[in-house]
């Protein structure tokens, strides 16, 4: 048994190390992939049981299909580039204000649309924006980034992690906004102040124009702009209703690309060609790695030493929580941790202060690395779409200084008021 806890364990490492590294420039879908095919080869996992892991996704497939869906939409139907030169317009050649802007528009979109919108559906937006203004785009993006982790909890909706953390016990809206509403507003702005801090030089170099053209958009953006707008109050319906989000967000997504294409005759095939189809199977991958780990034993230790602590201090437990689930979503992405952190929830019941120091963990303790969260790393593939090169190295070092503060401040703040 010692022998497989291990191996699976630097299978994960390895696949961990795969999506951060990328060698030989492979997509980052390729080495969860091969790790997941690695561990049934190895007879470390059964195919029975993998198959169950892919399984246990199928609900964040579905909601990640019908948001690239309607991003991609957006892109071709112009209506990032209209936003932008909105944006670029409001701004008025400030480019703090462009920074506040980007990052207040990802605050709405990441609450009502989930942090993995923000990355898929703001990204380009910002980088239209930016490029239309004449100015460096990484530090408008890296608010993008940032703020798709930080707001990930204001509402149950707000990241799919949440969905697999509770499953089908998630809390009524009330409930949820009693218990997170205050340390969300903390992450958010705790996680601002510092992150304006950190880009304060760059973007005292930009200059920006103070207007650009405004372009017309045609029927077809109009249509995907209100379809993105029902999306989110459709989104909300279902979280009050207690409904999985994947289902009604994919057939959501795919009767507005469908109408919206019907209205500018052009055909859908293009647009699906352009999605970004890697990220599902990196996160099939990422599931049956999870499964693995679960196998061998990982979450029951994790239990246990959780159930254990808590015996002695709830404070105590809440903070190690944090500490050892912030650290394993660096290490292997939040979706899955996310994942073992449910299984350790559903076990036996934890006191809601060590529940909520868990979710928070997962939501906002990934702003450390680009493995963090899926959201992160769907937002690295959109800069690499534009062209635009970040190390995970670079990230780091922005996130060790723009990450713990408001994750001990949002923790804190969930511990006196629950």
């Amino acid at each position: 048994m010692i022998i497989a806890t291990t191996a699976t364990c630097c299978i994960a490492a390895l696949a961990t190390a795969g999506v951060v590294i990328r060698p030989f420039q492979l997509p980052e879908a390729v080495w969860a992939v091969a790790a997941a095919a690695l561990l049934v080869v190895s007879g470390l996992l059964s195919w029975s049981d993998a198959l169950a892991g892919i399984g246990k996704g199928t609900d964040v497939y579905l909601f990640l299909t019908g948001m690239m869906l309607i991003a991609e939409m957006a892109r071709q139907e112009g209506l990032f580039d209209w936003l932008a030169a909105l944006a670029v317009r409001q701004a008025k050649g400030s480019p703090r204000r462009l920074f506040a802007l980007v990052y207040g528009v990802g605050i709405v979109v990441t609450a009502l649309m989930s942090n993995d919108a923000t990355a898929v559906v703001l990204t380009p937006a910002v980088f239209a924006a930016a490029v239309a203004a004449g100015a460096e785009p990484l530090p408008f993006l890296l608010a993008c980034a940032f703020i798709a982790n930080a707001a990930s909890f204001v509402l149950p909706i707000s990241n799919p992690a949440n969905l697999v953390i509770y499953g089908r016990a998630m809390p009524q809206l009330s409930a949820w906004l009693a218990q997170f509403g205050l340390a969300s507003v903390v992450s958010i702005v705790m996680t601002y102040v510092i992150l304006r801090l950190t880009q304060r030089r760059p973007l005292a170099a930009t200059t920006l124009v103070a207007s650009v053209a405004q372009p017309r958009l045609g029927r077809g953006g109009v249509l995907i702009g209100t379809g993105i707008f029902a999306i989110a109050l459709v989104l909300l319906v279902c979280s009050a209703l207690d409904v999985q989000l994947g289902f009604p967000t994919f057939i959501c997504a795919a009767l507005v690309a469908a109408v919206a294409r019907l209205v500018s005759r052009s055909p859908l095939l293009p647009v699906l060609r352009q999605m970004a189809w890697s990220v599902l199977p990196l996160v099939a991958g990422l599931f049956v790695v999870v499964e693995g780990l679960q196998r061998v034993g990982i979450v029951g230790a994790l239990s246990t030493l959780i159930h254990t602590t808590v015996a002695h201090s709830v404070a105590a437990a809440a903070w190690l929580s944090t500490a050892v689930i912030a650290l394993a979503c660096n290490l292997m992405n939040n979706l899955p941790v996310g994942l073992m952190t449910g299984s350790v929830l559903a076990g036996h019941p934890l006191p809601p202060q060590v529940s909520a120091a868990a979710l928070i963990s997962v939501d906002l303790g990934p702003n450390l690395s680009v493995t963090g969260s899926l959201a992160t790393i769907l937002w690295l593939i959109a800069l690499r779409r534009e062209g635009v090169a970040l190390s995970a190295w670079r990230f780091l070092r922005l996130g060790l200084v723009v990450m713990p503060p408001a994750l001990i401040l949002s923790i804190a703040v969930v511990m006196l008021t629950t």
